[in-house]
């Protein structure tokens, strides 16, 4: 599975951007499919995600202002991120868990900016 993000920039705090997700590959065999960022100095975190059934895991920090949603023709998951802060800056990985193989797939961050 190969896993290209794209979509991040620099934006005004209360701003929007969308990140883009294209997959190739088995992505049939992801039982999870979603966004991590990963702030200066911290770990990475969970954003949101899809389980193969779809249902939606979103972190509590970003309720009600990102949306995770999906392509399937297009093998693409979607993160619009609407009233941006500036605590939301980090570079955003685009995730697929195979469990079954327990194989973790990421692929190259795309940064966000968000300035005050």
């Amino acid at each position: 599975v190969q896993l290209q993000a794209s979509g991040g920039g620099l934006v005004q705090a209360g701003g929007s951007l969308r990140l883009s997700c294209a997959a190739s590959g088995s992505i049939g065999s992801l039982n999870y499919m979603g966004w991590y960022r990963q702030a200066p100095g911290k770990q990475r975190e969970l954003v949101a995600q899809f389980t193969r059934s779809g249902d939606i895991t979103y972190v509590n920090s970003v309720k009600g202002r990102f949306t995770i949603s999906r392509d399937n023709a297009k093998n693409t998951v979607y993160l619009q991120m609407n009233n941006l802060k500036p605590e939301d800056t980090a570079v955003y990985y685009c995730h697929g868990l195979n469990i079954r193989t327990s194989t973790n797939y990421w692929g190259p961050g795309t940064l966000v900016t968000v300035s005050s």
